[in-house]
């Protein structure tokens, strides 16, 4: 299958520190990726790296056949949907669900003077009834759940069909049932032969969707284990990046996990 992202040799330095210590990764097209570890592992810095809004210190990325450093991104982001709780914070509170996905066809937060077509506005509807928004459209953002605001996020991003979809923690912050239904979305979309490579950043394997197929365990900006989830997630790797003994349970593809003394 082809190779949507490829790192090799991949550092980034920050204050003398390697954020990401020498990693070599690839993805597939047809891969769905979660990305777990500690605070400070160096998770979020690699979804920045796979959305071009951070350059790499040495070695090399390669995003969607176009090399880091010597491609334009402002071509490459639109192929690319990036759903992220900073990105929550730049959308205005005021914004109508309707246009904070619809605005997405133009790359800008926020609706001004853009002028869209009928066939955007079907599609925008088309895609908020797929995650359980339709009723939502005329709502201001700032007056959504944190539940509700993920999955418009997560709407938005899909919008303009792209070809790597990644998110950032999208089940942070929620209470068991709007995880779950969050996750549940998740993963029929996962599942679905027409959806792009994805990647999820998540802390805990409870948030990992049926449906996803690789996974990176990651500490200290290095990979203690990468590669398909069911032989990947276990006990031994998860002991080893977290550092404490953990005892992994899994039932109808979903994981769950706890201190295993």
């Amino acid at each position: 299958m082809p190779q949507v992202l490829e790192f090799s040799d991949v550092v980034v330095r920050r204050n003398a520190r390697d954020i990401v210590d020498h990693l070599d990764w690839s993805v597939s097209d047809d891969e769905r990726w979660v990305i777990l570890g500690p605070n400070g592992a160096g998770k979020t810095t690699l979804l920045q790296l796979a959305d071009t809004l951070l350059h790499p210190t040495s070695g090399t990325v390669t995003i969607l056949g176009e090399r880091l450093g010597r491609s334009d991104v402002f071509e490459l982001r639109p192929r690319i949907g990036f759903a992220s709780t900073a990105m929550a914070k730049r959308i205005p509170a005021e914004e109508t669900v309707l246009n904070v996905v619809l605005t997405a066809a133009f790359s800008v937060l926020g609706r001004w003077n853009e002028r869209y077509e009928d066939i955007d506005e079907r599609r925008a509807l088309r895609v908020l009834a797929e995650w359980h928004l339709e009723g939502l459209a005329d709502r201001t953002f700032g007056t959504l759940s944190d539940g509700e605001q993920k999955r418009v996020q997560i709407a938005r991003a899909i919008m303009t069909d792209p070809e790597m979809l990644l998110l950032d923690e999208p089940a942070a912050s929620l209470d068991l049932g709007a995880r779950e239904e969050l996750v549940s979305l998740l993963g029929g979309y996962a599942q679905a032969p027409s959806t792009p490579a994805m990647i999820m950043v998540t802390h805990h394997v409870e948030e990992i969707p049926v449906g996803f197929t690789h996974v990176m365990l990651l500490a200290e900006g290095r990979a203690v284990a990468a590669g398909p989830l069911s032989a990947t997630l276990t006990a031994e790797n998860l002991t080893a990046t977290f550092g404490v003994p953990i005892f992994l349970t899994e039932l109808g593809g979903r994981y769950a996990a706890r201190a295993a003394h």
